[in-house]
């Protein structure tokens, strides 16, 4: 007798048990037998479309790794010439004058993590949506509350996208950079670093300003295309003005023609003439067109000049309060103001001076 036909038996044979109890069933040999047949025929029906599946999955990641590994390889590749462009640039005649290194390689890395973040962005969520409408998932629930995330979020860090887009193109169109003067509005400075969020200027006093991109409305830039040096200088109404135009041409020759003003100076020293006639002086304009950011630096060189041949051909430049000369023969009015130190000598007369005066009455008393 097989061992299944004996099982069979002794589950058909009636079992005793307590009055008024029933215990619970017990699987049997031949229910695991059907589970484990019922179990063997889904994976039969099914395993080629687990497998289909899992083949359509690890071929999307892939496809999806490639391709960002590549993309990513390439957009290095632009910047690494980018940065290359800008090295050979230094080489050239104006290269130091035209190109800042820093300013164009900080760019060109914004740049590139910019675009590196976006390519890996949309390569990535668009195989994660593949990847779920693989497994026969339902996407527009799941994009409906993307969409509801997305405006909630946008609506509660307005300020940080708005800093974001605002660095984005501020970047992209190359409105400032690295070494850069401009002024901001809120802040003016040297750019010290430019990023996505947050630029940092650095003022004139050497405090470094954080101001945020989206808060910035107008952009001036005083580093860009050429900067003006202008000295006005002041002189007595009469004055020869043909003597006063000889010497500014003179000084401006001069230094027109030494180091390293030569190189600062874009164009000529100009005298361009009065600027304004007053009842007791009038003021000359002089002006000079010069390399960007280095218009101060000019304007007190020329006024240290002018100053000087000024002296020498005996102009005198006037202007600002009058100082007042006193006489040598006025008296001294501290002269009759003794030192302190006589009031410590009781006998001094005057310690005498200041005794108080006794009344009539207190002198009767004392005879």
């Amino acid at each position: 007798m097989s061992l299944p036909a004996v099982l069979l038996a002794a589950g058909s044979s009636p079992s005793p048990t307590p009055s008024g109890s029933s215990t619970p069933a017990v699987p049997t040999l031949q229910d695991a037998q059907q589970s484990a047949t019922n179990a063997a025929s889904w994976v039969e029906q099914n395993w080629s479309t687990w497998l289909a599946i899992g083949l359509k999955v690890l071929l999307i990641l892939v496809i999806a790794v490639v391709l960002r590994k590549v993309l990513l390889r390439a957009i290095t590749k632009l910047i690494d010439r980018m940065n290359r462009t800008v090295e050979s640039a230094e080489g050239t005649t104006l290269g130091g004058l035209l190109v800042n290194a820093e300013r164009r390689r900080q760019r060109s890395q914004a740049i590139g993590s910019v675009l590196r973040s976006v390519a890996s962005f949309v390569i990535l969520g668009t195989a994660a949506m593949t990847v779920l409408s693989a497994f026969q998932i339902n996407l527009a629930p799941l994009l409906a509350s993307a969409g509801v995330a997305g405006v909630a979020i946008g609506f509660g860090a307005r300020n940080l996208v708005t800093d974001f887009l605002s660095g984005v193109f501020m970047i992209l169109e190359d409105q400032y950079g690295v070494g850069d003067t401009i002024d901001s509005g809120v802040a003016s400075g040297e750019v010290v670093e430019v990023g996505l969020r947050v630029t940092k200027l650095r003022g004139a006093s050497g405090e470094i300003w954080y101001v945020r991109n989206g808060e910035i409305k107008r952009i001036g830039n005083l580093s860009q295309g050429w900067a003006t040096a202008g000295v006005d200088v002041t002189v007595r109404a009469n004055e020869d003005l043909d003597k006063v135009r000889a010497t500014l041409d003179e000084v401006a020759e001069k230094m027109a023609k030494e180091e390293p003003w030569n190189e600062v100076l874009w164009s000529p020293i100009e005298v361009l003439g009065l600027d304004s006639v007053l009842i007791d002086s009038m003021v000359v304009r002089v002006s000079a067109k010069t390399m960007p950011g280095k218009a101060l630096t000019v304007e007190r060189e020329l006024r240290w000049r002018i100053k000087r041949a000024f002296d020498a051909a005996h102009i005198r430049i006037v202007g600002g309060e009058t100082a007042v000369l006193l006489d040598e023969e006025t008296p001294d009015r501290t002269a009759g103001v003794a030192a302190p130190a006589v009031f410590a000598d009781s006998d001094s007369p005057q310690v005498a001076a200041t005794a108080p005066i006794a009344s009539p009455r207190s002198a009767t008393a004392g005879k």
